[in-house]
């Protein structure tokens, strides 16, 4: 016999016989709740070009951590002049005009990307050691810039008022200075005030001089975005509850307000690393940023510049290293754009 019966929790249990039959189970393929994350995880593995840009990134990342270990590989180093090495006499790799013997500025088995002009360093080794100094640098410099910019904004934002008056009068200062000019200008000055113009500026000075200089001049876009989403987002609903449950404003902040301008910041931080590569390799490239013998990008295409007419190839693959990586971290970019929002297109 058949019958409904009542259950502790306020249902219902169908009785057959006298046994209470067993409680059906969810159907398979049941849909079940997803946390933002979790959809922009998902919505983000489907795009196949941002997949691949990420590998490709993240790739460059690991190469740089392994450069001492890969130009072992080649037997190689970015500082030894092959060319004006008498150790390396019987190997010759440059002509009476120190033109790169050979195809494509002297590749060869023992030089992949070829040599230096004139002086016949590897290129492979430096570029190893450049993408290291120029990627780490640029991260720094981006995290620097972005949490100065992020905490600016949240304070600014949120509090309004005067606080909101002096933050953004301050944030216009500083916009106020060309900041490629500004940082020609600055940089010697900089090094002067610590180091001797007779004497050589060592090269962690140098990289602690661009940090400084990158970053006082490089957080103000940060802190606008995050202001301007701060300003919406004060006066919504869940923020209102919190203020009335007693929240204190620094829980607000943590709690309520910050986990609703991740994506901005992540989006943001997509397009800021490689912006801040260009600014460091333009430095080096100016003469203001890294110098010889350190390798670098910006130093790279500055000694490019020089042996153009006689080593065209010497910028190739510097050049194509370069433009996939900004290209591939501004696909990037829209990729997480689009996974956050996927209603914005591109």
């Amino acid at each position: 016999m058949t019958s409904p019966t009542d259950i502790e929790g306020g249902g219902t249990a169908v009785v057959v016989d006298g046994e209470p039959e067993p409680e059906a189970k969810p159907e398979a393929g049941t849909l079940e709740g997803r946390s933002p994350g979790q959809l922009m995880w998902t919505r983000f593995k489907r795009d196949r070009t941002g997949v691949v840009c990420a590998v490709v990134v993240i790739g460059y990342f690991v190469v740089s951590l392994l450069a001492p270990l890969l130009a072992k590989l080649s037997g190689t180093n970015p500082y030894t002049l092959y060319g004006q090495d008498p150790t390396y006499a019987d190997k010759p790799i440059l002509d009476q005009f120190g033109l790169p013997l050979g195809y494509l500025g002297g590749v060869s088995g023992d030089h992949w990307f070829g040599v230096e002009p004139q002086l016949g360093r590897d290129l492979y080794a430096q570029l190893l050691y450049g993408m290291r100094t120029s990627l780490f640098m640029a991260l720094a410099v981006t995290v620097l810039t972005m949490g100065t910019g992020i905490v600016i904004g949240l304070i600014g934002g949120y509090f309004g008022g005067r606080t909101d008056y002096w933050i953004g009068r301050v944030t216009d200062f500083f916009l106020s200075f060309p900041s490629q000019l500004f940082f020609i200008a600055f940089m010697p000055v900089v090094t002067s005030f610590f180091v001797d113009p007779r004497e050589e500026t060592p090269t962690y000075f140098r990289a602690l001089a661009m940090l400084v200089v990158l970053w006082v001049l490089g957080w103000m876009s940060m802190a606008r975005l995050v202001r301007s989403t701060v300003l919406s987002l004060r006066e919504r609903e869940f923020v209102e509850a919190a203020k009335v449950s007693g929240a204190s404003p620094a829980r607000i902040v943590r709690k309520e307000i910050l986990p609703n301008v991740v994506t901005p910041i992540l989006v943001q931080f997509t397009y800021q690393l490689p912006s801040t590569i260009l600014t460091i390799a333009f430095l080096s490239f100016a003469g203001v940023g890294f110098v010889e013998p350190t390798p670098d990008w910006g130093r790279l295409f500055a000694a490019g510049a020089r042996y153009a007419q006689q080593d065209p190839a010497f910028m190739f693959f510097p050049g194509i290293a370069l433009v996939i990586f900004i290209l591939c971290f501004n696909l990037l970019g829209d990729s997480v754009r689009d996974a956050f929002d996927p209603k914005s297109g591109r």
